[in-house]
């Protein structure tokens, strides 16, 4: 994974082209570790939850619709498939994700990238120009492998979550 590559127009935000940071995965690889903060101010990385199916979502804010919606639908789609986690990452503040948390009833699938972009540039989904994470979906299975990287072309267009859904159900 080299993080100094740049990916211009990698997706676009309110109809702008934006850079992406970082190569990104592809389904076959190791997925990188990370290191994110939980709204309890916990570390969080990809072992989080091991032994396990983990869906990662990356999110520019859980406080807006398109994003809040997503996380919502996968929360409960994901918690209903044993064997399977969601955790969706934003550079919201853990204070923010805390109060999220509270409003949508939805405890434990947040975490803050804001301290340094770890998993935004480990995925390569870190928007150089606002500091933000694009939308994108990952799956990676119980043994670390990404079986399915969705990059969203707009961060308020619509991410496949049927594709996503399929490739948990197949790794499980």
């Amino acid at each position: 994974m080299d993080t100094t590559i740049e990916r211009p127009g990698g997706t676009t935000f309110r109809g702008r082209p934006v850079t992406l940071l970082g190569s990104g995965v592809r389904v076959g690889e190791q997925a990188p570790d990370f290191t994110a903060v939980g709204p309890d101010m916990q570390a969080v990385g990809l072992s989080w939850a091991p032994d396990t199916v983990r869906v990662l979502c990356s999110v520019p804010s859980v406080d807006t619709p398109v994003c809040d919606r997503q996380t919502r639908f996968l929360g409960t789609e994901i918690a209903a498939l044993p064997g399977a986690e969601l955790l969706t990452l934003s550079v919201d503040l853990p204070f923010a994700q805390r109060r999220w948390c509270g409003a949508s009833g939805m405890e434990g699938i947040v975490a803050s990238d804001h301290r340094d972009l770890s998993f935004g540039l480990a995925y390569g989904v870190a928007v150089k120009e606002l500091r933000l994470l694009s939308r994108a979906l990952f799956v990676v299975d119980a043994g670390g492998t990404v079986r399915h990287a969705q990059y969203v072309d707009a961060s308020d267009g619509p991410a496949d979550h049927e594709a996503v859904l399929k490739a948990v159900r197949d790794c499980l």
